[in-house]
C-alpha cells in the first residue's frame, strides 16, 4: 500500500524537483575525471603519471577534509548539548527560591502584620503562578526552543523580587496599622516570582529532556536538574540566615534581612535567565521529529492523517541543490538566478520543517490527553504534591506550635529550639538526595523501553507479528528489573509515614525530633517530583516533553491550594478556641498545640495513600501501562 507520509531528512536527500536522483558516487573533484585520458600519453609520457597522482591526491583530500568536518560538526553539537546541560543545572540551583519560602514567611506575619491567611495567600498565590503557566512554558519550549522561555523569566524574577524587596521594607499596609504599599502589592510581585520559577525550571528541564532522553541514563539527566531544583532553597535560606541576617543587639545573628535578601535573588535569577538565553539549545530536534513521523507511520497511527494527504498532493517531496561546480565567484546571470531560486527553495523547506513539526506536536498533544493512564496519573501527582508544598510553605508555622507560647516565634538564636531554616535545609537535602537517587537506580533497574513504545498503534507491525499464531513472547532482560512505578509508590509511602508521625502529635514539645517529619516529607516530595516527568518522557516520549509535562505540572497548584487553606482554616480554627492562643498586640492569634495541625496531617496522609492507589491502577489496571505493553 502506498505510503502518504511527509518527506524524511533522508527522503529529501534522494530526490530533486524533476525526478532526478543524485548518488553518493556522483562526485567528480573540481569537476575533472579520476581516470586520465590515455590519448594524448605519447606527447606527455613524463607527466601522465604525476597528473594521475595529482587527481587521485585531490579526491582523496576531499574526503579526508570531509571527514574532518563531520567530525568537526559531531564534537560542536557534543559541547552544545553538554554546554546546554550545565547551564541548565545552573539555572535550576536558582530557580528553586520559592522552596524557602518558610524562612520569611513568619516575618510577613510579625512584620507586616500579615493574618496566617493573609500569609498563606501570598504563598497561594505564587503557587497558582507557578504552576497553572506550566503549560505555556512548555508549549513555548517545544515550539520556540528553551532559550525565550529563560529570558522572560529571568526579567519577571528582577521585577518581582525588586518589587516584593520595597513593599517588605515600606512596612505594614494601612489595614494592618501602618503606612507602608498594600497587601495586593506583596500579592503582584509573587505573582512574577512564581511565574518565573515554572519558566526558568521548565526551560531547563526540556532542555535535559531533549538532548538526553533518548540515551540510556536520561533518569540521571532528568533527575540532576530537579534535584538542583530542590537544593537552591537550601543554599538561599543559608545565604539569607547567615549572610543576608539583621544583627541583634549583641552582634549575634538574627532573621534574615527580607529585603536584601530579595534584591540578591533578583538580581541574580535576571543574570542566569539572560545567560540561558544563549545557552539552552536543543541539539538534532529535526532528527527527533523525522523519527517520530517514521515510527508513527510504521505503526499505523497515520493512515487518515489530512496533513500527510495534504503533503502528497502538493508535491513537496524534496529540495534539490546545485553546487557551483568551479566555485567560482564570477557567476552569470542564470547562475545568479539558480542561487535565488536554490535560497526561495531552502525557505520554503524551513517552513515546511516548522508545518511538520508543529504537526507532530499537536498530534502528541491530542494522543497525550487522550490517554486515560494520563489522567490517573495526574491526579495521583496531585494528591500527593498539594501536601507537600502545603507542608514546605507552611514550616515555620508548624514548628512555632510545637513549643510553648513563650517562645512560639522560631528564630535561629532561640536556645534549646529548632529554626524554620534548618528544616528548609533538611527538606531541600533530603528532597535532593531522593532525587538523584531515584534518577540513578531506575536507570540502573527499570525496564528497557523502546523510544516509540506509545506509538504501538492496532496495525502496527510489532502487533501484527505478536498477534500471529505461535508467536513467541518477547524474551525477558535476564536482568533484576523494578519498575519506576514501585520507587514512586514506595517514596509515597515514606512520606505518609513522616505525616503521620507529625499528626499523632508525639513531637509536641519535642521539636528536637522534628527533622524525622521533615526528612521523610522532604524524601517523598524530591522523589515524586523527580520520577513524575522521567514516567513522563518514558511514557509519551520526548519530542512534546515541555507541554505534556507541563499540563501534569498544573496540578499541585491546586493541591497546593486546597491543603493551603485547610491548613490555615485549623490553624485559625484552632488559635480561636485555644485557650492558650496569644495575643500578638496587632490582634493576630498565634496558635500552639497539636490541635493546630493534627486533623490536617491525618488527612494529608489519607491522600497520599490515594495517590499509591490511583498509579497502581494505572499501571496495573485493565487498560494500565502493562496491559499495553508500555514498559516504565
Amino acid at each position: 500500500m502506498p505510503s502518504s507520509r511527509p518527506p524524511s531528512s533522508s527522503s529529501r536527500a534522494r530526490a530533486n524537483d524533476d525526478g532526478a536522483s543524485i548518488g553518493k558516487l556522483d562526485y567528480k573533484p573540481g569537476g575533472r575525471p579520476l581516470v586520465h585520458d590515455h590519448s594524448n600519453d605519447h606527447s606527455e609520457p613524463a607527466s601522465r603519471h604525476s597528473e594521475e597522482h595529482s587527481y587521485a591526491g585531490s579526491f582523496f583530500e576531499e574526503v579526508a577534509g570531509g571527514i574532518v568536518e563531520q567530525d568537526r560538526e559531531k564534537m560542536k553539537k557534543q559541547i552544545t548539548r553538554y554546554t546546554s546541560f550545565a547551564w541548565a543545572v545552573i539555572n535550576c540551583l536558582g530557580a528553586g527560591g520559592i522552596t524557602a519560602y518558610s524562612l520569611y514567611g513568619p516575618l510577613f506575619q510579625r512584620r507586616l502584620h500579615y493574618t496566617q491567611l493573609q500569609v498563606n495567600g501570598v504563598s497561594i498565590t505564587a503557587e497558582l503562578s507557578l504552576y497553572l503557566p506550566v503549560p505555556i512554558w512548555g508549549f513555548l519550549c517545544d515550539r520556540f526552543g528553551p532559550g525565550i522561555p529563560s529570558l522572560v523569566s529571568g526579567v519577571f524574577f528582577g521585577l518581582g523580587y525588586l518589587l516584593a524587596a520595597f513593599a517588605y521594607k515600606s512596612g505594614p499596609p494601612p489595614e494592618r496599622g501602618g503606612e507602608g504599599w498594600p497587601y495586593w502589592v506583596m500579592i503582584v510581585a509573587f505573582i512574577g516570582i512564581g511565574m518565573s520559577t515554572s519558566g526558568m525550571y521548565l526551560s531547563s528541564v526540556t532542555t535535559c529532556a531533549k538532548n538526553f532522553g533518548r540515551g540510556k541514563y536520561k533518569g540521571i539527566a532528568l533527575a540532576l536538574p530537579i534535584a538542583c531544583f530542590g537544593l537552591s532553597g537550601m543554599w538561599q535560606s543559608q545565604i539569607g540566615s547567615q549572610v543576608l541576617y539583621e544583627p541583634k543587639p549583641d552582634g549575634s545573628k538574627g532573621d534574615v534581612d527580607v529585603y536584601r535578601y530579595f534584591l540578591f535573588l533578583g538580581i541574580l535569577l535576571l543574570v542566569l535567565g539572560t545567560i540561558g538565553f544563549f545557552l539552552l539549545r536543543v541539539v538534532n530536534e529535526e532528527e527527533l521529529i523525522d523519527e517520530a513521523i517514521d515510527e508513527m507511520e510504521q505503526s499505523g497511527l497515520l493512515e487518515d492523517s489530512q496533513f500527510l494527504e495534504r503533503m502528497t498532493s502538493s508535491g513537496n517531496i524534496g529540495y534539490g541543490t546545485i553546487n557551483n561546480p568551479d566555485g567560482r565567484d564570477d557567476m552569470s546571470d542564470g547562475e545568479l538566478d539558480e542561487l535565488r531560486r536554490r535560497a526561495e527553495e531552502k525557505k520554503a523547506r524551513r517552513l515546511e520543517e516548522q508545518r511538520k513539526k508543529n504537526w507532530l506536536l499537536n498530534e502528541e498533544i491530542r494522543r497525550f490527553l487522550s490517554d486515560g493512564t494520563m489522567w490517573w496519573l495526574a491526579a495521583g501527582f496531585f494528591l500527593v504534591t498539594g501536601p507537600g508544598e502545603a507542608f514546605i510553605n507552611n514550616l515555620g508555622t508548624i514548628i512555632g506550635t510545637l513549643y510553648p507560647p513563650a517562645t512560639s516565634s522560631p528564630t535561629d538564636g532561640d536556645m534549646g529550639q529548632t529554626s524554620a531554616a534548618t528544616h528548609v535545609s533538611i527538606v531541600a537535602v533530603t528532597s535532593t538526595l531522593a532525587r538523584i537517587l531515584t534518577g540513578t537506580i531506575t536507570d540502573l533497574l527499570a525496564p528497557t523501553s523502546s523510544p516509540h513504545q506509545h506509538r504501538r498503534g492496532p496495525n502496527s507491525l510489532a502487533n501484527s507479528l505478536a498477534s500471529l499464531p505461535g508467536a513467541a513472547p518477547p524474551e525477558p532482560s535476564g536482568r533484576f528489573e523494578v519498575s519506576r512505578i514501585v520507587f514512586l509508590i514506595a517514596f509515597s509511602i515514606i512520606m505518609s509515614i513522616g505525616q503521620i508521625i507529625l499528626a499523632s502529635g508525639v513531637l509536641q514539645g519535642h521539636g528536637d525530633l522534628f527533622w524525622l517529619v521533615s526528612a521523610s516529607i522532604g524524601a517523598g516530595y524530591g522523589a515524586v517530583f523527580s520520577l513524575t516527568p522521567i514516567c513522563v518522557s518514558v511514557i509519551w516520549g520526548v519530542e512534546n516533553f515541555g507541554t505534556n509535562w507541563g499540563i501534569v505540572a498544573t496540578v499541585p497548584a491546586i493541591g497546593a491550594t486546597v491543603w493551603g487553606l485547610a491548613y490555615s482554616a485549623v490553624y485559625q480554627w484552632a488559635a480561636e478556641r485555644s485557650t492558650e492562643a496569644l495575643d500578638g498586640g496587632q490582634q493576630d492569634l498565634l496558635c500552639y498545640g497539636a490541635l493546630c495541625y493534627a486533623p490536617t496531617f491525618w488527612a494529608m496522609a489519607v491522600s497520599v495513600w490515594l495517590a499509591c492507589g490511583l498509579w497502581l491502577w494505572a499501571w496495573r489496571g485493565p487498560n494500565g501501562w502493562c496491559r499495553r505493553g508500555i514498559l516504565v
